[in-house]
């Protein structure tokens, strides 16, 4: 059982508002939360849009430093489940391995020129080759092929965009990103594609005719919601998913540092001097987005909520755990920084006391998300909410699966499918590593220590799949016309044959690793890369 939280473990800099928790929030195990709601829909749904998705780099499908396989992306999984991959409208970033920076395939060039390990007296080739690839693709996203601007069509399915937090979404417009982007400048130091937020953005947002270049996601999606066709004469979308709020916290473990939120917070021009949101300004922005998607005509609506910024591998916990029981390590840090070099006067670094309270704010954050649910359920809406946050507890590695005794009485380990389940070792939620030929630890998230792995993105699928069945979702089989009984379960064995990462893993993963965090030290590489409002 975890320990009472002592007093003198808080972090003085914490909000009073912050409810320290000393055991985790229990998960929402009922996505209706016990609330009956009684529908009555007229015709089938609309086949043109039964799936929309509004979020940040989770749904756009962002992996290892960049966005490109955005065919792997959650909702495209869900969608090829339904029967539906071919009428699935999603932004393409092909080129350049993706945008900004994928790290996958910067491993695997430098594997290809030095082999498994990197010698000393090659560092300095590996290091100018690693900058010469750097310097490769920000011209081609600035200055080549990816600079255009996109053609119009019709409105994408897929309305994520990486590195966009609450407020992002209800402001954000191609017009906007337009005019962040100006005219790019050819650092010679820090080459990292330049606003390249706002440039996957204007794939992903309407940009033509001229008057949709000032819609938000969220026009976007109440436009499709008007698209009844010969469908439900009421709802033109039949599920619409909403998956936001990380990025209201997670540049606590991006950047490490602790920053909360002030004056200002739904400023756009000054709320990057923030990394966490205060839960009364998380639950301002939400309110504001709630009244966005209340007039858009969706059937069903599902809410996923915030996951634990600390679970992530990004920040690597240091040390023995502070005490028998907790879930908390000493000091969070870089993972290629070991436990033996740690310096806490020279390395970055958030203390124990400081993500307890912001894994504490995330918890009032999931709560807000809920009760926002309830009362919508009480007013007759047929909304639900899926727990990412308790799905990833319960794929916690290092917190809780080899800690039995920092497991809250609620913890059990997540069933992993059975594909999965066959992996040897069993992936986990530790940084992924390589014993040169196969895969050592990790297996969930990807190379940024942030996102998941395409068969991490399974399961992400799965639990929102598992709660449009009990919305009553046909799903269909790959005709497009026959519909599949019984439980609905993702194909791992198709997304295993894609997962790289997993299949596949860089034989120079320790070695690359060490590369990449003398880069990160020499010109604050990992910062400048993942898409946390940074840019």
């Amino acid at each position: 059982m975890p320990h009472a939280l002592p007093a003198t473990k808080l972090d003085s800099a914490t909000p009073s508002e912050i409810a320290i928790n000393a055991q985790p929030r229990v998960p929402e195990a009922d996505p209706t939360l016990g609330i009956p709601v009684a529908t009555s829909w007229q015709g089938k749904p609309r086949p043109n849009n039964r799936l929309v998705t509004i979020g940040d780099s989770l749904t756009h499908g962002f992996q290892s430093g960049a966005v490109f396989n955005t065919d792997l992306s959650y909702p495209a999984i869900i969608a090829y489940e339904l029967g539906w991959y071919r009428s699935f409208r999603f932004p393409t970033y092909n080129g350049a391995g993706g945008i900004p920076l994928n790290i996958e395939l910067l491993l695997r060039d430098l594997a290809q020129r030095y082999g498994q390990h990197v010698d000393l007296w090659e560092v300095p080739l590996a290091l100018f080759r690693l900058r010469q690839s750097m310097d490769e693709i920000e011209d081609y996203w600035e200055r080549g092929p990816g600079s255009a601007s996109p053609i119009g069509g019709r409105l994408n399915h897929n309305l994520g965009v990486y590195g966009w937090d609450l407020g992002d979404t209800l402001v954000k417009t191609a017009d906007s990103c337009r005019t962040a982007i100006g005219t790019p400048k050819d650092d010679p130091v820090i080459q990292i594609v330049q606003n390249n937020g706002e440039r996957a953005a204007l794939r992903v947002l309407p940009c033509t005719p001229d008057t949709a270049r000032q819609m938000t996601v969220f026009d976007a999606a109440e436009q499709l919601g008007k698209d009844f066709g010969d469908g439900d004469p009421e709802h033109g979308i039949e599920t619409l998913v909403i998956f936001l709020g990380a990025n209201n916290a997670l540049p606590t473990v991006t950047q490490l540092d602790v920053a909360w939120s002030g004056d200002g917070y739904d400023d756009p021009a000054h709320k990057n001097r923030f990394t966490v949101w205060r839960p009364s300004h998380f639950a301002a922005e939400l309110a504001r987005i709630a009244d966005r998607v209340r007039p858009i005509r969706a059937r069903h609506i599902i809410w996923c909520t915030v996951p634990h910024v600390t679970v992530a591998p990004i920040a690597r916990g240091i040390g023995a755990k502070i005490e028998p029981g907790s879930r908390y390590f000493p000091y969070y840090t870089r993972p290629w920084i070991s436990d033996r070099t740690f310096n806490p006067k020279r390395d970055p670094y958030i203390t124990s006391q400081q993500a307890r309270a912001v894994d504490s704010a995330i918890d009032q954050y999931n709560d807000v998300i809920t009760d926002m649910v309830r009362a919508e359920r009480r007013a007759g809406r047929d909304w639900y909410v899926v727990d990412i946050a308790g799905m990833l507890d319960r794929l916690a590695a290092r917190r809780y699966t080899e800690d039995l005794l920092a497991r809250p009485d609620w913890w059990t380990p997540y069933p992993l499918p059975p594909e999965l389940q066959a992996l040897r070792p069993l992936p986990d939620s530790r940084f992924l590593t390589s014993d040169g030929n196969t895969r050592a630890t990790g297996g969930l998230f990807s190379l940024d220590g942030v996102h998941p792995t395409t068969i991490g993105y399974g399961l992400i699928a799965q639990e929102i799949i598992n709660v449009m069945q009990l919305a009553g979702v046909t799903f269909l089989h790959p005709d497009g016309r026959t519909p599949r009984t019984g439980p609905i379960t993702v194909d791992f064995a198709r997304l295993l044959q894609r997962d790289t990462l997993v299949n596949r893993p860089p034989g120079n993963l320790t070695a690359g690793l060490d590369i990449i965090g003398w880069a990160d030290q020499a010109g604050d590489v990992l910062r400048r890369v993942l898409p946390f409002r940074i840019f």
